[in-house]
């Protein structure tokens, strides 16, 4: 293949040639920082949209020296070859980011670039934080870029409506882009002070639920996940295993925040009040499941379905009551109506049907 001929100078020229004959080089360590950009975050708990990575095309550098070439004594002064950008959720998550670059690598701070510091009402899009780092055993410095998905977003926008078009973009456009940059900046911020007041309120909810003060939680998922962290239908499930010294199978007890919500639980205090209530009934339904039976494992499930089981029966809400029950536990079935009528017959004696417990 033809090498390309291009107006350059006997200069630029050189540092072209340096270019291609370090080129593997540079593609090596652009796959490098991104490796190693991506086990950081992993290793810090860290989701980021996206992390992208390149290597300066040589019909981008060429285009770069014909402009400016005199400006670079060599290859070594051009910083973008390698570009790394980090792409985030929310704008905290930049200084995150950021941090850990500094870890991973040796910044240049006197060429680095924070651009969220800028004030001008159209400069949403490229308020990047660049940095220009190195690493050992890559002679050249490298940019990262760290923005959010917004910010990403609106500077490819911005690009694709008249940036660099060559065309001026007439004053009503601009206002309207620039009207548009403000509320994307207002939703950027919004978006992480939702975050951090939600995982203020989870905080607050577990330190609730650990201290004890469970009529003061509300009943939702995350909650729910609060309370099932103190395990409390472990002491049912022992009792229920013991009949047939059985092994208890542990199983994920979330969706049955629906369940209990059916229920008409409000709080998690409804809920420790309808377990406490009723898990003695609970323990006699479970006896008479696999009493009879050689059973050796049991779901972690059967304790809290067998003392919703317990409230609606004690509740006097019928084969209606445990068939709508049934249905939102393991789902609409026909089995179900059976089931209940066969609960509804079978339990009709029991002492917790004669006694107001």
């Amino acid at each position: 293949m033809a090498t390309p001929h291009y107006e350059l100078d006997a200069h630029c020229k050189a540092i072209l040639a340096e270019y291609r004959e370090h080129l593997p080089e540079f593609e090596k360590a652009a796959e490098e920082v991104h490796a190693s950009l991506k086990e950081v975050f992993a290793e810090a708990g860290l989701v980021v949209a996206s992390i992208e990575h390149r290597v300066k095309t040589e019909k981008s550098l060429t285009g770069k020296l014909e402009l400016k070439g005199s400006k670079y004594a060599s290859l070594s002064d051009i910083t973008d070859i390698v570009g790394v950008r980090v792409i985030t959720f929310y704008s905290d998550d930049v200084d995150k980011v950021a941090s850990a670059v500094d870890r991973l690598f040796k910044v240049d701070w006197e060429n680095s670039v924070d651009k969220r510091k800028a004030h001008e009402i159209d400069s949403f899009g490229y308020m990047s934080l660049h940095y220009i780092c190195s690493m050992d055993g890559f002679p050249y410095r490298f940019e990262i870029q760290m923005r959010t998905v917004l910010q990403h977003a609106w500077a490819n926008m911005n690009h694709d409506t008249g940036y660099k078009s060559g065309v001026e973009v007439p004053k009503e456009y601009l206002r309207n882009l620039n009207r548009l940059a403000g509320m994307l900046e207002l939703a950027d911020e919004q978006f992480s002070l939702i975050r951090n007041e939600l995982t203020d309120y989870r905080r607050r909810v577990q330190g609730l639920v650990a201290s004890g003060n469970l009529a003061e939680v509300p009943l939702d998922t995350d909650t729910f996940r609060s309370y099932l962290s103190l395990g409390p239908f472990d002491n049912l499930n022992r009792r229920i295993a013991a009949v047939n010294q059985a092994e208890i199978q542990p199983v994920n007890l979330l969706h049955y925040v629906n369940v209990f919500r059916y229920l008409q639980c409000k709080t998690l205090g409804d809920i420790d009040k309808l377990l406490k209530e009723n898990s003695d009934a609970a323990y006699q339904i479970a006896c008479y499941q696999i009493g009879l039976t050689d059973l050796d494992i049991i779901s972690s499930s059967l304790g809290p379905q067998d003392v919703c089981i317990a409230y609606i029966l004690r509740s006097g809400a019928g084969k209606l009551g445990l068939k709508m029950l049934l249905d939102e536990i393991n789902g609409a079935s026909d089995s179900n109506d059976m089931m209940a009528e066969y609960l509804l017959e079978e339990t009709k004696d029991f002492p917790f049907m004669n006694n107001n417990q």
